[in-house]
């Protein structure tokens, strides 16, 4: 039997396909990275399906590429090495929220925006870290590739937020993750060894998680917008610090852009919500407080006449506020997302500029305080995807701030194979062959998305 009869067999006719127009869209996602050959598209609805489908690759030595969203930009999820593409979509279920407890139990395929959904109606006080992203990613691929949402400045990472999971290991077996796998309640990662390390940041290469559990907090009702400008690069840090050490915000990031004029500056913007109108009155005060105090008052200034568009933009959850990059004709955009160490950012901002304009482009930048001890530090690039010469300076532009990133002390956030090289190649030779021991263990027949975090 071949292997589209056995996938048929498994999932049904209606789910797997080897057309090549449906083969097309996984061949691809929405950056800068060169298109990547997919034999087969599958689509599971349940985690018997994964496993047989896993199970069925191993026999056969055909690779396997997880999908939630595909919107990475990076290619995380567009296979190297050809073979199956497993795409999530389908797993949708919202299992479980506990209200007492604060979390929510989903599969794989759940949407940030079908999350979202549902606690707005059923469970109006609560609310998940959602991504700045399209509403069709998904809440188990974000946390996976260690995102940020709108309270990652207040309660970290996404990552940071799981309880625990359910994982198809590569050789088939199903195994649960935290407190799920000696109790019915999915509430905490420890006091266990804490093995879901194995599966956050790999990209898909140890295992396909299935089912995750998400941490939910508090959704206060009170929520405005503050922004501040400056024109001193050399002041950035400061301020952050400053700003992070008061610890009453939500979110909070920074903004520029050259065009239009008027958003040639450093913007702070600050989210700040509350449970009552006199708690968000005091922390707006503290703030402009703040401001007018830091470095004798003449630094930074309060902007009075935020426009309303970009009022709403801010406060929307998501915080669309990418949406200020300079979007050119043929609609792409791509970015390298640098977590640097906040004494880095002036020197980044500079060396950013210069790399965006020596490849000739507009400077954008969006960047979230993660906690208060870094940055993700984003240099956007946009480009016309109908201009082969326009996304190969992109992919330039992509590969040296890469390497500033890198030189600059800092971590690339979900980079692109290229991008795992150069972190592979300064990595501690013992850590990085602990990580090729891990896969090994793990993946003896190295099916899983082959290609990702490999020197």
């Amino acid at each position: 039997m071949d292997l589209l009869s056995s996938l048929i067999n498994i999932v049904g006719e209606d789910r797997v396909s080897n057309n090549q127009e449906e083969l097309f869209i996984y061949s691809r996602d929405s950056g800068a990275q060169h298109p990547r050959k997919a034999d087969y598209v599958v689509m599971p609805k349940t985690v018997d399906e994964v496993q047989q489908i896993v199970i069925l690759a191993n026999k056969e030595k055909i690779p396997i590429t997880p999908l939630g969203g595909g919107f990475t930009l990076s290619a995380l999820v567009v296979p190297n090495k050809a073979g199956i593409v497993l795409d999530m979509k389908r797993m949708d279920k919202i299992i479980e929220v506990n209200d007492i407890g604060r979390y929510a139990v989903v599969e794989a395929g759940v949407s940030q925006a079908a999350l979202k959904t549902y606690l707005e109606k059923n469970y109006p006080t609560l609310q998940h870290s959602t991504p700045e992203a399209p509403p069709t990613v998904t809440v188990v691929g974000n946390a996976l590739i260690q995102g940020h949402g709108h309270i990652s400045p207040r309660y970290g990472v996404n990552s940071d937020m799981i309880n625990g999971m359910e994982v198809v290991l590569p050789t088939g077996e199903v195994c649960k993750i935290g407190s799920c796998s000696v109790s019915p309640y999915w509430f905490t990662r420890g006091p266990l060894p804490d093995l879901s390390g194995l599966f956050i940041g790999w990209f898909g290469t140890t295992g396909v998680v299935t089912k995750l559990s998400i941490r939910l907090y508090p959704k206060p009702p009170y929520r405005e917008v503050m922004a501040f400008s400056t024109d001193d690069i050399d002041s950035i840090t400061d301020a952050i610090r400053e700003v992070m050490h008061l610890d009453l915000l939500e979110d909070f990031f920074l903004i520029t852009q050259e065009k239009p004029d008027w958003m040639n500056h450093v913007f702070f913007v600050i989210i700040v919500s509350a449970h009552a109108k006199e708690e968000l009155e005091l922390k707006k005060d503290m703030y402009k407080k703040l401001f007018r105090a830091f470095k004798g008052g003449d630094k930074v200034k309060f902007v009075e006449d935020l426009h309303p568009a970009l009022e709403k933009r801010f406060l929307d959850v998501p915080p669309l506020a990418a949406l200020a990059a300079d979007f050119r004709k043929g609609g792409g955009f791509e970015y390298t997302g640098a977590i640097l160490p906040l004494n880095k950012v002036p020197e980044a901002w500079r060396k950013g500029i210069e790399i965006a304009h020596k490849h000739g482009m507009i400077v954008s930048y969006v960047h979230q305080v993660l906690m208060g001890n870094s940055i993700m530090f984003g240099f956007n690039y946009s480009f016309n995807r109908a201009d082969e010469e326009d996304v190969e300076k992109t992919r330039k532009a992509l590969d040296e701030s890469n390497r500033l990133t890198f030189e600059l002390g800092g971590i690339v956030w979900k980079g692109e194979v290229g991008a795992q090289k150069l972190a592979m190649e300064r990595m501690d030779p013992n850590t990085a062959d602990l990580i090729k021991k891990i896969k090994g263990l793990l993946d003896p027949n190295g099916i899983m998305n082959p290609g990702n975090w490999e020197k």
